[in-house]
């Protein structure tokens, strides 16, 4: 009986490519620093989570508290005897499902025009060559530069003018053409760089124009900015305080920030159960949206800062 022993093989080969594939269910253990470092970077995140999470988490529990366990002393995170009496006054006291109607409403349509006016823009800053453009770009992003405080008195004398005090366009047309347009734009402009322009010089080749290669090849592959500026520009216009205070003077016209501001008893006092059961209903939709397309939202803004 012959036996056949096996012979090493020789030359310049490097010898990691004669080792035994390692079988795929099996995972190399990593490195005991590597591991450290994991823990503690972990461990820091939630630290810094904290100060954030828990007045949050405190919201949401005291607001099926009673008004006297809200204050006890000491305080407790959930409710001895909960109760959802808030809720129910938060919609009688003022017209609040209307209110929030109206948040909800005027948020979309500026998120909407938002997105076509910023991708439109964007796209033609990034792709569209003409005399100036750099220079332009730079003129539009100062817009970012000039607060709201200094522009709404102007901006009040024009509605006014118009006819327009009293009503929401204000409310839409300012942040749909003003700063989180500009950021918009930023955000898109950045985003259509990092495309690879034989994508549309294949459609070019195909026939298409510039509308149609900017809705049928860029738009779909920009996902993940467009999921940046919807946020952005959401919250933006959820959270917005300043503007309907000036512009609007019915209670039926107001959004959440100033419904929140009217939860008082009769002498002026906070009415604590009510707003902080107000509070959660305006802030746990737009955590829950954020949570959902949070993913979305970061590859959007980590795209938009790959080329300048």
């Amino acid at each position: 009986m012959k036996t056949e022993t096996l012979a090493r093989p020789t030359g310049s080969a490097p010898a990691a490519a004669f080792r035994a594939p390692v079988p795929s269910g099996i995972r190399k253990p990593r490195p005991v620093r590597s591991r450290l470092r994991s823990v503690i970077l972990i461990a820091a995140l939630v630290v810094l989570v904290i100060p954030f999470a828990v007045p949050t988490i405190w919201m949401i529990t005291s607001s099926f508290k009673p008004l006297n366990e809200i204050f006890a002393s000491p305080p407790t995170l959930f409710a001895a005897n909960p109760t959802t009496s808030a809720y129910a006054e938060a919609f009688t006291f003022q017209p609040f499902a209307r209110q929030y109607l109206n948040s909800l409403y005027i948020a979309a349509i500026v998120t909407v025009v938002t997105m076509a006016v910023s991708s439109l823009a964007g796209y033609a800053f990034a792709r569209i060559r003409f005399p100036g453009k750099n220079v332009l770009f730079l003129i539009v992003l100062t817009g970012l530069l000039v607060p709201s405080e200094v522009t709404i008195i102007p901006l009040f004398q024009i509605f006014k003018t118009l006819g327009l005090i009293n009503t929401h366009l204000p409310l839409i047309l300012v942040p749909a053409f003003g700063a989180p347009a500009v950021l918009g734009t930023f955000i898109m402009r950045q985003f259509f760089i990092s495309l690879p322009v034989e994508l549309e010089e294949a459609a070019r080749l195909d026939g298409l124009g510039r509308i149609a290669i900017w809705w049928r090849i860029c738009m779909p592959l920009a996902k993940p900015a467009l999921s940046a500026v919807a946020i952005l520009t959401f919250l933006g216009s959820w959270n917005m305080y300043l503007e309907p205070t000036v512009y609007l003077t019915s209670p039926e016209l107001f959004t959440l920030p100033q419904a929140l501001t009217r939860f008082t008893d009769a002498y002026g006092g906070e009415m604590w159960d009510v707003q902080l059961a107000a509070a959660t209903m305006t802030v746990v939709p737009v955590l829950i949206v954020f949570l959902i397309a949070q993913r979305q939202f970061v590859e959007g803004l980590a795209h938009s800062g790959l080329k300048g």
